[in-house]
């Protein structure tokens, strides 16, 4: 099973990582960076780079597609050498996938037309301009798409792919493999429950319009 992970510059890290960690860790399932072109490419901060394992023209095929989001998505919406691929590899994968903002790219490739989808908080009227209907939900499955919210949310969506691919018991195992048991200190993860003042701060402090977060 081919698992092609979308690369581009200013990604999320966390977006591509963690449901990297939790793709690894699945028997049978070969991860592969792909980027349109081959080599490091550089993460939203700058400080960190992956390394892009094949272009796109490489890996027409596979099985599983993850877009993941980032500030660099805006640059990334259609026409783009990443939508013109997801159009063409989306008729043959089994399943496609993303995180975070990386609902939008799907959705500027007319990939969610129509279908539910989990997107960033802060990127839900976007998402709806496209064409989807944002679901505030952790991840959302509609059909071979499945959609995730922002950032740490792809390690939640990568396992419950897991446990719809392999069943419960292989996803349940790769969940302890990596130890995913989070409490964090704060109720503070989602717009729903984070103090009022918290929402309030980092709405007013985002750019995110329909160029992309910021």
């Amino acid at each position: 099973m081919q698992i092609v992970i979308a690369l581009f510059d200013r990604f999320a890290s966390l977006d591509a990582v963690g449901p990297y960690q939790v793709f690894t860790h699945w028997p049978g399932a070969k991860v592969i960076f792909s980027s349109e072109r081959t080599g490091l490419i550089c993460d939203e901060s700058g400080s960190l780079a992956l390394r892009a394992q094949a272009s796109y023209a490489d890996v027409p095929h596979p099985d599983i597609i993850l877009v993941p989001g980032g500030p660099g998505q805006a640059d990334q919406m259609a026409p783009s050498p990443l939508t013109d691929w997801l159009i063409q590899a989306d008729q043959t994968s089994t399943w496609t996938t993303s995180v975070c903002t990386g609902s939008l790219i799907l959705a500027s490739a007319g990939l969610l037309a129509g279908r539910a989808a989990a997107t960033y908080w802060l990127a839900m009227d976007e998402l709806a301009r496209l064409g989807a209907s944002p679901r505030s939900e952790r991840y959302v499955f509609d059909g071979k798409y499945v959609t995730s919210a922002g950032v740490s949310a792809g390690i939640d969506m990568a396992l419950a792919l897991c446990g719809t691919i392999a069943g419960d018991e292989v996803a349940q195992q790769i969940q302890l493999a990596i130890e995913y048991d989070p409490k964090p200190p704060y109720r503070a993860g989602s717009p729903a429950s984070a103090p009022p003042g918290a929402v309030a701060a980092l709405t007013a402090a985002s750019r995110f319009d329909r160029n992309g977060a910021g």
